[in-house]
């Protein structure tokens, strides 16, 4: 029987193909077309639902998962909803390591799909045996059964988005796009894409935004507010290479500009899509009007209600006068 009903059969199946919206509000003063890739969408929130199924079917594949096994993973909360929502479909358990800057949003989350949360200190050095990298790293080898994707060394990260995100932006601009602006965490984002444009058209300018305090574009690391992004080491899932300009970001410049798309634009996003507009509107006001620019919206702001969306909170960290 021909079918011509429009139903899915699994959530997982919903993840990608997010639309891309023409941002002419807060760019109305740019010459060039900003556009921003609305990651919110994806079913379970963000961009970061890209990765979690495909990083848990390839350790399928690899023999590396098992029916009935663990996922542990250390998260800043999106990656850990993204494997959560895979493997509530899959049938796994799941053990996330959180540094405790996390919102309680995110952490509240993660147990609602049936997650356990194991919190760790923020600032301790990524080696100590207290960080959230080697909790998880523990926890791993005491499990039986155990296995970590770890955003941080999968090559399965870029490659989610070297054959999804990449693509999709190439189709959506019809091929104009002439510059993308991501915010770097595990630089899958940037990487995967930014691969498969420049392979369309290797004159496609790549810009990383990155908060201050991130190693990326700081001599010493040092603690910052916006979560998500910047880095304290280097990770294997970041090519250097493939990004051609850094944009330094401040926590204020993030979360403003974060509140800014909210107010002007009715998108509530997270801080680190602060990041990356505010980086976009830096580069896109030195650009003419035969430049299109699309920019990685990651995720929503609901995550950060109690945080850059509470008055009371920014005033606190001296962001709001």
């Amino acid at each position: 029987m021909a079918s011509d009903t429009e139903i899915t059969d699994s959530l997982l199946d919903l993840v990608g193909r997010t639309p891309l919206l023409r941002l002419s509000r807060i760019g109305r003063d740019l010459e060039c077309e900003l556009l921003g890739k609305l990651e919110m969408l994806n079913p379970g929130g963000s961009v970061k639902d890209r990765i979690g199924v495909r990083m848990i079917e390839a350790a399928e594949r690899e023999g590396l998962l098992r029916p009935g096994g663990t996922i542990i993973e250390p998260t800043s909360g999106n990656t850990g909803v993204g494997l959560a929502m895979a493997a509530v479909l899959k049938g796994y358990r799941c053990i996330f390591t959180m540094p405790d800057k996390m919102s309680a949003e995110k952490i509240a989350l993660l147990r609602a799909y049936g997650a356990e949360v194991v919190i760790t200190p923020t600032a301790v050095p990524p080696e100590s045996p207290e960080s959230y990298y080697r909790v998880a790293d523990r926890l791993t080898e005491e499990i039986p059964g155990a296995f970590q994707p770890n955003q941080y060394f999968n090559q399965s990260n870029p490659r989610a988005h070297y054959t999804t995100t990449g693509p999709e932006i190439w189709e959506q601009t019809g091929g104009k796009v002439t510059h993308f602006v991501a915010a770097v965490g595990t630089g899958g984002t940037i990487t995967g894409t930014s691969r498969y444009l420049k392979e369309q058209n290797p004159d496609v300018v790549v810009v990383g935004a990155d908060p201050e305090g991130s190693l990326y574009t700081g001599d010493e690391p040092r603690p910052y507010l916006v979560e998500g992004i910047g880095e304290d080491f280097w990770p294997e899932t970041l090519d250097r290479d493939a990004i051609d300009d850094w944009v330094t970001v401040s926590d204020r410049d993030s979360f403003l500009s974060a509140r800014k798309l909210t107010r002007e634009e009715g998108l509530l996003v997270g801080g680190s899509a602060g990041t990356a507009i505010h980086a976009a509107l830096a580069v896109g006001a030195e650009l003419g009007s035969e430049h299109m620019m699309v920019v990685i919206l990651p995720d929503s702001g609901r995550s950060y209600l109690s945080k850059l969306y509470n008055d009371s909170w920014m005033l606190e960290h001296g962001f709001l006068e």
